[in-house]
């Protein structure tokens, strides 16, 4: 029983499984980490910038020639 027990501590059979899980864990929680801390700010952009757009007066028909009111293709 002794020998089986031996055996089994001083094998490194699984040791790389364990190696990979805890750096695929810590690959994870650094992703939800850059999540976090870059949706504040992309948050406050967007704020930003629908503030902008929204403030913005547009001109009157961009498609017009020199002024004239376009063609009207009755």
């Amino acid at each position: 029983m002794t020998a089986l027990i031996k055996n089994f501590v001083t094998s490194e059979s699984g040791a790389v499984t364990v190696d990979w899980v805890v750096l695929t864990a810590a690959m994870v929680g650094l992703g939800f980490a850059t999540i976090v801390l870059v949706s504040n700010g992309v948050e406050d952009l967007t704020g930003n910038i629908n503030t902008a757009l929204s403030n913005t007066e547009l001109p009157g028909n961009p498609f017009a020639t020199n002024g004239a009111a376009t063609a009207n293709n009755d």
